[in-house]
């Protein structure tokens, strides 16, 4: 991008880099349709006193009117005494940036930019000039920059004052989901003086939350997944009884079926694991790789998918079942553990809430550790007690891990997150019982797909 001379030689008179420019968009003060440059920025900022981040208790939703959002992110930044959210993406790196600006999907972005909402005053954009209209959508003076000299000549501008900022950075990578910030750029902004926090907790509450819409269809896709349930096992009795084989990929596409018919739609295709098959949490059968399901065989499914819409949530749930009338007592040992320790979660969440306390992540994955701990089986159960839950089966906000990761977020109202402890027997079987738990304006839960599983099922062959 080019600049008239007129504007380098105004630009040189105030010692500035000649590739640093600052604009207001649309209207002046006075009126005229052309913008105005301004050279330095004016930043009211408050003193940050603690580094965690609690909420602002406004609703907002995701197509909301940019103005309204950043107003609304400058209130949390306030009641929090934190001087400011920097935000910054290169090259689609931060995921959070791009959704929390509304990014329009059609824009190259090959090139840093920062937008800086500061805890009063006016946000500040700073752009490549390849770029330079990347962030016309949002409120703000505009910095275009060419060189890495001037990029740190806007930065150091629009920080000034600011003690303390947040970004997608998490202290000793606790919560990786949340890293989408290099360290380099984190040593860049502290080499200005500015001290950098976890936006951990501001992301969750502008990405994470769920509208009045999304709740309902995500109730609703679950009730057809709990019926799902039902016509996989049934499928696999059908078959058995018949005396017609059946492969964990035949169960797997029936669900998938059943999801199509329904107006469902998902990534990755849900899950039907046989036997040792189920020991491997991770386990997924293929048109070439499968077992054949047998009576006397342990079954476990674990099926997610959401409304086929724009903007809709997934519900993500898992059973378990046995393949005939005399249930081992190996396996009912299991499973009632874990069945104890999914509902020893649950009633923590409810009581938490209901009791007005800070509930964390990693809180609720304590309680179902310990559970499962306490009844001799804890080095079985080898992954986190569940994920938040998005547009993505696994969302951006807190997630229900004290194990793989040590995610001390708030569990926030408006959002919801799986409980799906586990216990996987290497060349046995494995035995998990996944949930979705809501968390409404009010602080109380719901569990959407009722009922939730209370015991094996049993599959009648």
């Amino acid at each position: 991008m080019l600049f008239c001379s007129y504007w380098i030689s105004m630009i040189k008179k105030c010692g500035m880099p000649p590739d640093t420019l600052k604009s207001e968009p649309l209207k002046n003060r006075c009126g005229s349709a052309r913008g105005k440059f301004i050279f330095v920025p004016k930043l009211s900022i408050l003193q940050h006193k603690q580094s965690t981040i609690y909420l602002h208790e406004t609703a907002m939703s995701t197509a909301q009117d940019p103005k309204i959002k950043v107003s609304q992110i400058q209130t949390t930044l306030r009641d929090n005494n934190v001087d400011g959210w920097l935000l910054y993406n290169f090259r689609q790196s931060n995921v959070f940036a791009s959704k929390v600006l509304d990014l329009p999907s059609h824009l190259t972005q090959m090139r840093r930019y920062f937008y800086y909402i500061p805890a009063q005053g006016v946000p500040q954009k700073i752009v490549h000039g390849i770029e330079a209209h990347n962030l016309d959508h949002l409120p703000g003076e505009k910095t275009v920059y060419v060189s890495w000299q001037s990029l740190h000549a806007a930065l150091r501008g629009a920080l000034r004052g600011a003690k303390c900022v947040a970004m997608e950075y998490s202290p000793d990578n606790s919560i990786p989901y949340v890293s989408k910030v290099d360290a380099g750029t984190v040593e860049l902004i502290r080499s200005f003086g500015v001290d950098v926090v976890s936006s951990g907790d501001i992301v969750q509450y502008f990405e994470a939350r769920w509208s009045d819409e999304q709740r309902m269809d995500q109730f609703e896709t679950c009730d057809i997944l709990r019926k799902t349930v039902d016509v996989a096992f049934g499928f696999i009795g059908d078959r058995l009884r018949a005396g017609t084989r059946v492969t964990e990929y035949d169960v797997q596409q029936r669900m998938a079926r059943y999801f199509v018919e329904n107006g469902l739609a998902y990534g990755d295709a849900p899950n039907c694991s046989v036997n040792s098959n189920g020991a491997n949490p991770h386990y997924e059968p293929t048109e070439d790789i499968y077992s054949e399901v047998h009576k006397g065989d342990y079954v476990l499914i674990d099926l997610w998918a959401k409304k086929d819409k724009p903007g809709s949530v997934y519900g993500d749930i898992t059973w378990v079942a046995y393949a005939g009338d005399v249930i081992p007592a190996k396996y009912q040992q299991v499973f009632e553990i874990v069945k104890g320790a999914r509902d020893a979660a649950v009633d923590y969440v409810r009581t938490e809430f209901a009791s007005g306390r800070k509930v964390r992540g990693c809180d609720v994955d304590d309680v179902t550790r310990t559970f499962i701990a306490d009844s001799g089986f804890g080095e079985y159960f080898i992954h986190r007690t569940g994920h938040n839950i998005g547009e993505e089966v696994h969302g951006n906000g807190a997630h229900i891990d004290n194990l793989e990761t040590n995610d001390r977020r708030e569990i926030i109202p408006e959002t919801c997150f799986s409980i799906e402890p586990g216990i996987y027997l290497p060349g046995e079987f494995g035995v998990r019982l996944e949930i979705d738990v809501y968390i409404d304006a009010d602080r109380r839960i719901h569990i959407p797909g009722q009922p939730i599983q209370q015991e094996i099922v049993r599959i009648q062959c």
